[in-house]
């Protein structure tokens, strides 16, 4: 692939560091190609024809590129979707205008025309099925002491400090990656995410509700195959429909969303990756900033079979309190017989005062038709 397209890996994180761009945000299958770019080159862009499932009609969209995701928007600039780029799949090789989906038997697609564009999501398909071994140096903030500390673990081999240190040089953007990668491994069992704009909308809502306006990442709601909530690297928490559609109490799913995001507080996301991985796989990261392909996807089948624990009561009753949200619901909501969750209810703030509304009855309504499409 022409070294100007790879910028396209590049753009959101140019624009957030106002032109200070690093190598560490780029996909390591196209850091050759970029070191050889142009500095004036601009990043890749299109139009597509866009169609959610095989009944609707297709619709013009301008296609970009995120953190891990293809962004598709209308054309007055506001995102549609975010497909995942491991689980983009071309239905028709060789042939133009190209057609590309993200789910397994192809319900939704995207035709492109743009040469550029489909060269760019071909190479990028290419590199994840090749997982090639990738060179270079980890750039993650540790500079010179990188050889001291592989020396180091190299001697005394303790999988402790080499998983706390590998967590302490894991950037932002590089979990953000991580997490988008194990979701859509996830969806190839799951089905794709479910993205009815007015769902969408709503659970946006729901996030800022409970976790706060500015708290970062995203709640995506898939439609089988999970049996619990689950917090992904990146702050991506992924509900199964099944939870919103047991209830009719939104203050239920709002104790889902907070119970998985207060348990990946206790117990980091990344670490149960690097937990699952192995020491192997985890010193790979330490020292190349990559994780091997089949590493994600096996950690994605083992939330399948056994999503994570939930964080103790003594850590959900201060969180659930602070988020001004009674957690007695959700707890009658994991066991209706109340024989297992006396723990839950002893930490049961006082609820009588007036608390802040959960989301409007239009809200509500919406999130129950978000795998409405």
């Amino acid at each position: 692939m022409h070294a100007a397209r790879v910028m396209v890996w590049a753009q959101s994180r140019f624009n957030s560091n106002n032109g200070a761009l690093s190598l560490v945000d780029i996909p390591l299958a196209n850091r050759r190609a970029f070191m050889t770019a142009h500095d004036d080159m601009a990043p890749l862009e299109s139009t597509g024809l866009w169609r959610a499932k095989p009944e609707d009609q297709r619709r013009e969209v301008a296609l970009s590129f995120g953190h891990a995701t293809l962004v598709v928007a209308d054309t007055a600039g506001r995102p549609l979707t975010h497909w995942s780029l491991p689980a983009i799949k071309r239905l028709n090789p060789n042939a133009t205008p190209a057609l590309f989906s993200p789910d397994p038997d192809g319900t939704e697609t995207l035709e492109i025309q743009d040469a550029q564009m489909i060269e760019a999501l071909e190479q990028i398909h290419l590199g994840l099925e090749r997982n090639r071994a990738r060179s270079g140096r980890l750039r993650f903030g540790i500079g010179l002491g990188l050889l001291g500390i592989a020396a180091f673990l190299a001697v005394t081999w303790l999988p402790a400090a080499l998983t706390r240190q590998t967590l302490t040089v894991v950037p932002p953007g590089k979990r953000a990656e991580m997490g988008a990668t194990i979701l859509g491994h996830i969806q190839t069992t799951s089905g794709p995410r479910c993205r009815a704009p007015r769902g969408v909308a709503a659970m946006d809502a729901l996030h800022r509700r409970v976790l706060g306006p500015d708290a970062p990442g995203q709640v995506v709601v898939v439609p089988s195959g999970l049996s619990a909530p689950v917090a992904l690297p990146g702050h991506v928490i992924v509900l199964p429909l099944s939870v919103i559609e047991a209830t009719d109490d939104p203050r239920i799913v709002a104790g889902h969303i907070l119970a998985a995001a207060l348990s990946g507080a206790e117990t980091d996301p990344m670490e149960r990756t690097l937990a699952h991985a192995g020491l192997r796989p985890t010193f790979t990261l330490l020292t190349t900033g990559n994780l091997p392909q089949d590493i994600l996807s096996n950690y994605a089948q083992h939330i399948l079979a056994a999503p994570a624990k939930l964080a103790p009561a003594d850590v959900l009753g201060p969180g659930f309190a602070e988020a001004e949200l009674a957690i007695s619901p959700w707890a009658h909501a994991l066991d209706p017989s109340g024989t297992t969750i006396d723990d839950l209810l002893d930490v049961e703030w006082n609820t009588s005062g007036q608390t802040r509304p959960i989301i409007t009855d239009e809200e509500w309504v919406s999130l129950l038709g978000i795998c409405q499409q």
